[in-house]
């Protein structure tokens, strides 16, 4: 690749995000979850195995509570999500996945799957390992979600 067609850092970081991110997207309608839209499930992506509360969902999505609310009253009446009481404080609810979100979990994880052994099949094992390494270690200074 010459230098014309070179891209800064950050959007290099970007265009296989929004591939794996696309790609997931169509496996999902493909597999027959064409009911919800991208955003609907840029929420839904960040919920808990355990459950997750609305204002750590809106805050990890960058939105206010109210818009988060709306796409997860939206994914609920689609049956991905419900609203459960909170075990930790029974005055909070958490949102947790329902079994039709958990058979799309498994597609996306199918799918992400495959596009992960063609990028190490590219990339070679070793330059697929220090890319795995080296994107871990900069999440330790940029993710504040990072546990």
């Amino acid at each position: 690749m010459d230098e014309e067609q070179r891209v800064d850092l950050g959007v290099a970081l970007f265009i296989p995000y929004r591939y794996t991110e696309d790609r997931i997207f169509r496996a999902l309608q493909d597999a027959g979850f064409d009911d919800w839209t991208l955003n609907q499930c840029r929420v839904f992506q960040r919920i808990s195995p355990e459950g997750s509360r609305l204002t750590d969902l809106a805050e990890q999505a960058q939105m206010t509570k109210q818009s988060a609310g709306v796409l997860v009253d939206q994914l609920e009446r689609l049956g991905y999500v419900r609203r459960a009481p909170d075990p930790s404080d029974g005055r909070a609810r958490l949102i947790v996945i329902e079994e039709r979100g958990r058979r799309a979990v498994e597609v996306a994880r199918a799918t992400l799957d495959d596009i992960l052994a063609e990028w190490k099949a590219y990339l070679g094992t070793r330059n697929f390992a220090l890319l795995q390494q080296i994107l871990d270690q900069l999440r330790e200074i940029t993710d504040p979600y990072a546990r």
